[in-house]
């Protein structure tokens, strides 16, 4: 099994760095494979709404989102880290985050998904609850910890001093070991839940 890991800041080797190393070490301890994937320092722009990907099986910008999505499309589970900027994710990181989830055709049905949130001080409960909207809304398993998954502090070494932080991770990524494994066998028992076609209400009279 693998596990894609998104660094959504700037910073290669930053403080949402340190906290993805955390949960991609323990992820390997538990015999899960990780990619973890730097795209906070693209030049990435947001989806323009032209939706020549529904014809095209892909983005009609063809940039690192397109060179994710099969990385994506093979990975069990997806964990995506970001900074806090102004209480939110980082607008790299939801400019990719659009595009990759709304121009993909593939399911991502019981992927599990999992965001972690890294701040100096505050933000880190808006920006978490920003990016599991994209895994609730895939039909995604979100993983979860002892508390939610962020860590505090100004460089790597804060992050690292953050010890109730650090452990969030390393529960985090247990527990979604744990899920990864227990969809893989459900699946294997009984096949995914039956699936509805999609309907679709407009909210007008």
């Amino acid at each position: 099994m693998n596990v894609l890991l998104i660094n959504g800041s700037p910073n290669a080797n930053g403080c949402t760095h340190t906290a993805l190393s955390v949960v991609a070490e323990t992820l390997n301890q538990e015999g899960i494979s990780t990619d973890l994937l730097h795209i906070g320092h693209k030049d990435i722009r947001g989806c323009i709404g032209c939706r020549r990907c529904a014809e095209l099986g892909h983005c009609v910008f063809n940039d690192i989102v397109n060179e994710t999505a099969a990385r994506f499309e093979q990975a069990d589970g997806l964990v995506v880290g970001s900074p806090v900027y102004f209480a939110s994710a980082n607008g790299t990181l939801t400019n990719f985050l659009d595009r990759l989830f709304y121009s993909t055709p593939f399911s991502k049905r019981m992927k599990v998904g999992a965001a972690v949130c890294s701040a100096r001080r505050a933000g880190t409960t808006a920006t978490f609850d920003q990016l599991n909207k994209y895994f609730t809304i895939s039909e995604m398993p979100i993983a979860s910890s002892r508390y939610w998954n962020m860590v505090h502090g100004n460089t790597p070494e804060d992050v690292f001093r953050d010890e109730e932080g650090v452990q969030c991770m390393r529960i985090l990524a247990r527990n979604m070991a744990f899920l990864l494994r227990a969809v893989a066998a459900e699946r294997e028992a009984h096949g995914l839940p039956m699936q509805e076609q999609t309907v679709y209400t407009n909210f007008h009279s």
